[in-house]
C-alpha cells in the first residue's frame, strides 16, 4: 500500500507515471474478472483502485 507521505515526495511526472501504471493493471484486472468470472486475488483490484485515488489526490494537491 502506497502511504501518502512516501507519494508527496516524488515528482509530477513520477506520479503520472505511476498513474498509468495503476490504471494498466486495474484494466487487466478487470479483464481477467471479465473472462474468467473470477479473480485470483480480488483483493488486489481494491487495494490498487485505492492506491490510484491516492496518487490523483496528491496531484492535485501538487497542481495547486
Amino acid at each position: 500500500m502506497l502511504k501518502a507521505k512516501e507519494l508527496k515526495k516524488q515528482s509530477v511526472e513520477e506520479l503520472t507515471m505511476l498513474y498509468g501504471d495503476l490504471s494498466k493493471e486495474i484494466y487487466g484486472l478487470k479483464n481477467e474478472l471479465r473472462t474468467a468470472r473470477k479473480l485470483e486475488k480480488p483483493h488486489l483490484l481494491r487495494e490498487k483502485k485505492r492506491n490510484r485515488a491516492r496518487v490523483m489526490t496528491v496531484l492535485r494537491q501538487k497542481e495547486e
